[in-house]
């Protein structure tokens, strides 16, 4: 590839963001999410800058998924979520999309029958007629070509979507929030059931977005948390416990009595466990 040629390459995420306040940005305060009198999450802080690979981990029932459907207007919730300054709290899922924040489910949700293609155009599409959405182009949007790039999808483009692999599902998602132009994009648990092949392809996927956009990752894989995360957040009880670098959190005495205290977590509590030993071993 020559020179001329060359893809422009993001910026790298970097912890606590490489843009700003004056930039992108989602800050969440006092966040409380109740069901039937219990509170699933409560009194949550966040503040999530463009340029910042944020991981959002905790024991199951920790609240972690809750709090990413508040953010995108799925279940109703008390406290303050604005991004750069316009606040989401109370508005309908289809106008916090609208507003650049994006999410993905632990299960794709693709249009199998129809083409890599068609599920990008129609992402792209918003706004336009229903009659014209599988339209036949001429020519494909740029940002849908750049979005091809930046998936790894580019030779898959005429597949149909239902023929891809469960990784590939997982970043035509992503593709289709890069096309509507998401500036905050929740991805829960994007390398769930992946191969370890696949799980590499995806955090490799993360860090090229998540140098321009502000990107969280709910997440249970250990060992891709501590590959990929710049920053970490550590929910329990539906509360932050702990928020800081990866070597910070593994190394946070109450993050350590949370998992290992706790049945919940699999595979976690031997892997925190191992990891602050090994810091402390160093």
């Amino acid at each position: 590839m020559s020179a001329e040629q060359a893809p422009v390459v993001d910026k790298e995420p970097v912890i606590g963001g490489n843009a700003g306040m004056s930039s992108e940005y989602l800050e969440v305060r006092d966040l409380t999410v109740s069901f039937d009198g219990f509170k699933a999450v409560s009194g949550v802080d966040l503040t999530l800058l463009q340029g910042d690979l944020r991981f959002l981990i905790g024991p199951n029932g920790a609240g972690k998924t809750t709090v990413i459907d508040a953010i995108t207007g799925l279940v109703p919730a008390t406290g303050s979520i604005q991004k750069s300054g316009v606040e989401l709290v109370g508005k309908k899922v289809h106008r916090i999309a609208r507003l650049g924040v994006g999410r993905t489910f632990q299960t794709a949700s693709v249009f199998e029958e129809l083409t890599v293609l068609q599920n990008l155009d129609i992402a792209a599409g918003a706004g336009r007629g229903p009659m014209t959405l599988l339209r036949r182009r001429s020519g494909i949007l740029p940002e849908i070509e750049e979005a091809l790039e930046t998936i790894g999808l580019q030779d898959l483009r005429d597949s149909p979507a239902g023929i891809l692999a469960h990784g590939q599902k997982q970043w035509l998602e992503i593709g289709m929030l890069l096309v509507q132009n998401a500036s905050v994009l929740l991805l829960d648990e994007p390398v769930a059931g992946m191969s370890h092949e696949e799980r590499e392809e995806t955090g490799q996927l993360l860090r090229r977005i998540g140098g321009q956009r502000t990107v969280v990752v709910v997440e249970h894989d250990m060992e891709f948390m501590r590959s990929f995360a710049t920053s970490v957040t550590v929910l329990a009880r539906g509360k932050v416990i702990a928020e800081g670098s990866v070597a910070d959190v593994q190394a946070n005495p109450q993050v350590q009595e949370v998992y290992l205290g706790t049945a919940a977590g699999g595979t976690e509590i031997e892997e925190v466990a191992a990891a602050a030993e090994s810091e402390g071993a160093s």
